[in-house]
C-alpha cells in the first residue's frame, strides 16, 4: 500500500490470497478507490469460491486458482499488459486536449478540429462576437470554453444561459437581473451579464430568445450599457458575448424569430462545429477519454472495447454526437457487452449496418402508456410480455431500494444481483431518490417504433 500511494503506479498488480485471506479483500477495495483503472490478477485457492466472487466483484481483472498452471498466469499478465498498451496508445496527449475542469474538456485529434481549435485561438484574440453553430451535442459550449480560456478574460468569469429552457421573464431575469424599486436587498438580482463582467458569456440558442430581450442585447452590443429591471439606472457591462444555435438562422429570420439586425452584429465571426460522425478518427480517444473519467466517477474498473465495439461504433452515425456517446459508454461501463446487442453474439453481424441503440424520449410528460395500446401497436405478444417484464422489473428495483433507504449494495443483496447490475439498472429506469415513490409513472420511451411504459429504457 505505501509503495503504491509514493510510487509509481504499476501497469498490473497480482495479489496472492492465502486461503481464507480477508485483509486481501480489504486491499483490494481500497486499491480500487485509489486507482480504478489499475488491473489486478489475484491468485486463491480452488476452495475459496465466495472470496472468488467478491474479488471479482470489486474489479479484478482474474482470478486464478491454485495451484495453477504457469501458462495460464503468463497468458492473463500478457492480456492485461496488452489492454494497457492499446489503452496507452489511445490517450489524448496534452497537444491535442484542452482540459477545463468538471469534466469538460476539447479534443483536438483530427484534422478538422484542429483547424477549430486554430480559428478559435485566433478568435481569442479579439473581442468581437462570434456565432458557433453545430448539431446538439457536437460541442459548441466547448468551443465556446476554449476561446474564454484562450483569451485576456480567462481569469474571469464564463456563464452560459440557454435561451431556449426558460420563459421570457425568467430568461430576462437571468441575463439582466432584476431590482426592485424598494431599498432591500432581498430583491435585487445580479444577472449573469454582470456577473461576466471582464469575462465571457455564452447564449445559446439565441434565435429562441423572445425578440423583445433580443432588442435589449443589441442595445448592449452597441453601447456596453444594460438596465437592469425595476431599476431606471443603466449599468456599464465589459462582458464577451459568444451566441450558438442548431436552428437554422436564415429560417429564424424570415420566421421573425430572430432579428436580422441583431444576427449581423452577432455573426461578426462564424464557428462551426463539425458533427462526431465528421470526426470518427477521434472515436477511439473519446471511448478511452469517457471510459477512465466514468470509471472513476463510478468507482468501477474500466472495461476493454473489443474490436467488434470498435468497429462498430466507427461506423455508427452518432446523431447525438458527444452527449450520445458518454451515455454509450456509461452503459458500456455499467452493463458491459452483455447488455449491448451489437457488441457480442450473433448480433455483432449487424456491425456493418451499426445496429447500436438509440434512445428517444418523448419531450412532452405524459402517463406511461397502457400494456393493451402497447400490445397493440407492436400487434406482438412479445412485446406485450416485454413490457409486463420492464414494468414488473422497475417495480421491484424501486421497492428494494425504498425498504434500503436507497442502500444500493443492501437492495442488490435483496434482489439477489451484483452491484453492477442493480447501478445500471438504476441508471437504465433513470431512478432517483426523489422520484423512487413514482411507479411505475413517467414518460414513454420509444426504440425505434416500439413504445414500452414506464421510464425504462428496453435493452
Amino acid at each position: 500500500m505505501e509503495r503504491v500511494q509514493s510510487g509509481t503506479t504499476p501497469d498490473l498488480l497480482i495479489l496472492d490470497l492465502a486461503h481464507g485471506d480477508s485483509n486481501g479483500l480489504h486491499f483490494l477495495h481500497w486499491l480500487r478507490r485509489l486507482h480504478p483503472e489499475l488491473p489486478v490478477i489475484v491468485l486463491g485457492t480452488c476452495e475459496d469460491t465466495p472470496i472468488s466472487h467478491e474479488a471479482m466483484r470489486l474489479g479484478a481483472k482474474a482470478y486464478i486458482p491454485k495451484p495453477f498452471d504457469e501458462q495460464i498466469l503468463e497468458d492473463a499478465i500478457h492480456t492485461q499488459l496488452s489492454d494497457v498498451l492499446d489503452t496507452r496508445s489511445a490517450e489524448i496527449t496534452s497537444d491535442d486536449m484542452v482540459a477545463f475542469g468538471k469534466g469538460t474538456f476539447f479534443v483536438g485529434a483530427s484534422p478538422i478540429m484542429r483547424k477549430l481549435r486554430t480559428q478559435a485561438e485566433l478568435l481569442a484574440q479579439t473581442d468581437s462576437p462570434v456565432l458557433i453553430l453545430g448539431e446538439a451535442g457536437s460541442g459548441k459550449g466547448t468551443a465556446a470554453r476554449l476561446i474564454h480560456q484562450l483569451s485576456v478574460r480567462s481569469g474571469f468569469n464564463f456563464a452560459k444561459v440557454n435561451c431556449a429552457a426558460l420563459p421570457s421573464d425568467l430568461l430576462e431575469a437571468e441575463i439582466f437581473g432584476y431590482q426592485s424599486d424598494e431599498p432591500d436587498p432581498a430583491r435585487l438580482k445580479i444577472g449573469k451579464l454582470e456577473l461576466c463582467q471582464n469575462g465571457t458569456i455564452l447564449l445559446d440558442e439565441i434565435p429562441e430568445m423572445p425578440r423583445t430581450l433580443q432588442a435589449k442585447l443589441l442595445e448592449v452590443l452597441e453601447t456596453g450599457r444594460m438596465y437592469r429591471p425595476g431599476s431606471g439606472k443603466s449599468v456599464r457591462v465589459n462582458v464577451r458575448i459568444l451566441t450558438s444555435s442548431t436552428s437554422n438562422l436564415e429560417t429564424a429570420i424570415s420566421a421573425k424569430k430572430l432579428r436580422d439586425d441583431l444576427y449581423y452584429r452577432l455573426s461578426a465571426h462564424i464557428l462551426h462545429v463539425p458533427p462526431l460522425r465528421e470526426r470518427s478518427e477521434e472515436l477511439p480517444l473519446l471511448l478511452h477519454h469517457f471510459m477512465r473519467d466514468l470509471a472513476k466517477r463510478y468507482a468501477l474498473s474500466p472495461r476493454s472495447f473489443s474490436p467488434a465495439v470498435l468497429e462498430a461504433c466507427q461506423l455508427h452515425g452518432w446523431p447525438g454526437n458527444l452527449k450520445e456517446l458518454e451515455n454509450f459508454v456509461k452503459r458500456f461501463l455499467l452493463a458491459g457487452s452483455k447488455e449491448l446487442p451489437f457488441a457480442n453474439g450473433p448480433e455483432a453481424q449487424n456491425v456493418a449496418t451499426s445496429k447500436i441503440p438509440y434512445f428517444e424520449m418523448k419531450s412532452e410528460e405524459q402517463p406511461a402508456a397502457p400494456v393493451e395500446a402497447t400490445a397493440r401497436s407492436s400487434d406482438s405478444l412479445k412485446s406485450l410480455v416485454q413490457a409486463v417484464k420492464l414494468e414488473a422489473e422497475r417495480n421491484a428495483i424501486v421497492a428494494a431500494l425504498q425498504k434500503t433507504g436507497w442502500n444500493r449494495k443492501a437492495a442488490a443483496r435483496q434482489l439477489k444481483v451484483s452491484y453492477r447490475t442493480l447501478l445500471y439498472k438504476i441508471e437504465q429506469y433513470q431512478l432517483r431518490p426523489a422520484e423512487s415513490a413514482l411507479m411505475p409513472g413517467g414518460t414513454v420511451i420509444r426504440n425505434r417504433g416500439t413504445q414500452f411504459p414506464g421510464n425504462g429504457r428496453p435493452q
